[in-house]
């Protein structure tokens, strides 16, 4: 399993319009909600941004991770975007947030959900594939890159895929 396996190419937003987290968050929560992957807009997007405004999610690394835990939710997903210019997320100064994973999380999930971030957090990790993320030309080479990152299971604990040669 890897990180591929928890978006689709409909939920990645190459070019984000927002600015500042509470817009990014919207947008992003339109797309999740668009796939029909969360029911109630509002419910999420308020849970997301509140959760956010309480403990930022942001690192060093360039990316955020909000996240709302909903019983209405039957799936573990998420949604990314990309922004073209740093955005304007939490309160540490000089925070530049550029990529942006909005998660869903089912409220009976924690072991895929721990799994999943653990992915995102190696991902953060791996300065080559972030380099990748920023230059993806499309969804498809977003999805590749997340291809590339498997998630560790109670079997076993698998990094980060080799790539093949063109």
């Amino acid at each position: 399993m890897t990180l591929a396996d928890f978006t689709s190419p409909a939920l990645i937003v190459p070019h984000l319009h927002g600015h500042d987290a509470a817009a990014v968050i919207q947008e992003l929560s339109r797309a999740l909600h668009g796939q029909n992957r969360i029911l109630d807009l509002l419910l999420f997007y308020h849970t997301a941004l509140n959760r956010e405004l309480m403990v930022s999610t942001d690192m060093e690394a360039g990316m955020a991770f909000p996240h709302a835990r909903l019983a209405t939710l039957k799936e573990l997903c998420f949604a990314f975007g990309r922004s073209d210019a740093p955005l304007a997320w939490g309160i540490r100064p000089g925070s530049a947030v550029r990529l942006v994973f909005l998660i869903a999380v089912p409220a009976t999930d924690s072991t895929q959900h721990l799994a999943l971030i653990s992915g995102l957090t190696r991902l953060a990790m791996n300065s080559r594939l972030v380099e990748k993320l920023h230059a993806a030309q499309d969804t498809t080479q977003v999805m590749e890159v997340l291809n590339q990152v498997e998630l560790r299971t109670v079997s076993g604990p698998p990094a980060v895929r080799k790539e093949t040669p063109c």
